[in-house]
C-alpha cells in the first residue's frame, strides 16, 4: 500500500495519538497524488486491510466509500492534526461529509477509532518511516519522528 515519494524510497507513516497515548496503525500508505487520493481503498480486500493498517489522504476535505466492500473509520484532521470530525463505520457506497476546516484525512478499519478511545480534539502524530527498495529485509526499515513537510517527501497544505 506505499506510495513512492519523489527520492524513489517507499513512504509510509505511522498513526500516533497523543492524547491518548495510542496507535492508530503502524502501516500507513500516504495518499498525496491526485490518482491515490481518488482512488483511495477502492479495490481493497478486506482482509488487506485489517487493524494495524490505514491510508493518509493529503490534502483532503471528504471521502467516499464507493465500489468499497467493507465499514471504515474516518478521522478528519486539521493543519495541526487535531481530530475535527469522525466518521466511524462508514458503510461501502456512501458519501462522508465534507468538512472545509480538514486538511487531511486519515481512513482506518472499522472500530479502531472506539477501541483506542479516539476522541474530536484529540492530536493524531503521522510518523515517516522510510524503506529503501534495496533492502533486503522490510523489517529493517528506519523509523523517524519527523513531520513529512520538513522531510520533503510528502507534499502538505
Amino acid at each position: 500500500m506505499a506510495v513512492l515519494s519523489s527520492k524513489g524510497a517507499a513512504a509510509k507513516a505511522q498513526a500516533f495519538n497523543q492524547t491518548r497515548q495510542v496507535y492508530l496503525a503502524r502501516d500507513v500508505a500516504l495518499a498525496t497524488t491526485h490518482w491515490t487520493r481518488l482512488r483511495g481503498l477502492v479495490g481493497i480486500a478486506p482482509d488487506d486491510f485489517r487493524n494495524g493498517r490505514g491510508i493518509w489522504i493529503v490534502p483532503c476535505h471528504g471521502v467516499h466509500t464507493l465500489a468499497m466492500r467493507f465499514p471504515i473509520d474516518v478521522a478528519y484532521l486539521d493543519q495541526n492534526r487535531i481530530v475535527i470530525h469522525m466518521e466511524r463505520g462508514l458503510r461501502p457506497w456512501r458519501f462522508a461529509p465534507v468538512r472545509m476546516q480538514a486538511v487531511s484525512v486519515l481512513e482506518l478499519p472499522s472500530q479502531v477509532l472506539s477501541e483506542t478511545g479516539t476522541e474530536m480534539g484529540d492530536k493524531i502524530e503521522i510518523s515517516l518511516v522510510q524503506v529503501n527498495p534495496d533492502q533486503v529485509n522490510p523489517g529493517q526499515a528506519s523509523s523517524d519522528r519527523v513531520s513529512p513537510e520538513k522531510d520533503g517527501n510528502v507534499p502538505l497544505p
